[in-house]
Formats: C-alpha cells, structure tokens, sequence
C-alpha cells in the first residue's frame, strides 16, 4: 500500500448534519480570527448546500467543506482543516471531494475568495489549480477597524 493510501485509510468523508454542527463551529473557532457562526452554518444546511465532513478512524472531526452550487458554478465557501491535522494531505483530499462533488453535478467551474494575508492558502489554491481573477475590496473583517481585501480565484472543472 502507497503512503498516500495508507493515509486514507480509515478516513470517512460524509455528509454534514445539524447535529456536527458545534463540533464544526468549535474547529471553525480555532482556527479563524473571524469564524463561521452556527447559524451561517445552519442557513446552508437549510439551503440545501453541499456540505461534507472528513473524520479519521476514531470519528475526529478532520475538516470540512461547504460548496454553494450557482447555475454551473460551484462557489467553494469554506474548506477548512482542524489546526492539529494541517500539513497531513487533509486538505487535498477535501478539495478532492470537493471537486468530484461538483463534477457529479455537472458544475463547470469552481469559484472562492481567500484573505490576502492568508498565504498559506492562497499557495495551496495554486497548486491546485486555482487562477486569481480578481480582487474584493474590503471584504473581510479584521481585529482592527479596518477591512482586508480578498482575492477571487478561479478553477474549471
């Protein structure tokens, strides 16, 4: 078995339901200045989102993905990898998931924005594919009173 195999071994990937939710909303909390609140989650469980969760062999919670589906367009609204899993290929493997998920429903592109200051995955989206198109200005809260500007990426499916 390949080291890639290996890693997925025991992994569960499924859908997300109200009753994960303060499991969600406590990861969310651990790793954004500025997280998701049940009820954001909540309102896209009601609007029938594509939600779905990555758990390890013993049901921790891994991460997560919301996928908004808009005509032939799928909006990547959140994709989010527990801080003590990062670095793991979990990440890969939710946008993975992500990706199929679209496909299946037959979505022609992928569309996110992603913080300026978040390096990390700005990299992550470019290795993977994603293409910069554009900026919204102003579009995050910060700690400050000021609002930080988010990059809108592209990828086709």
């Amino acid at each position: 078995m390949s080291a890639i195999a290996a890693q997925d071994a025991g992994l569960i990937c499924g859908v997300m339901q109200v009753s994960d939710l303060d499991e969600v909303v406590a990861v969310e909390q651990r790793i954004y200045s500025h997280p998701w609140t049940k009820g954001n989650f909540e309102d896209s469980l009601n609007s029938a989102y594509y939600a779905r969760l990555l758990r390890d062999a013993e049901q921790r919670l891994l991460g997560y993905f919301l996928l908004m589906p808009v005509f032939d367009e799928a909006h990547l609204l959140n994709l989010s990898v527990d801080a003590d899993s990062q670095h793991r290929g979990y990440g890969r493997r939710l946008m993975g998931e992500a990706v199929n998920l679209a496909r299946l429903h037959n979505l022609q592109t992928m569309l996110l924005e992603v913080r300026v200051s978040n390096r990390q995955a700005l990299s992550f989206y470019k290795r993977y594919g994603f293409c910069e198109i554009g900026r919204r200005k102003r579009y995050y809260p910060t700690a400050t009173t000021s609002r930080e500007d988010a990059i809108m990426m592209t990828m086709p499916l």
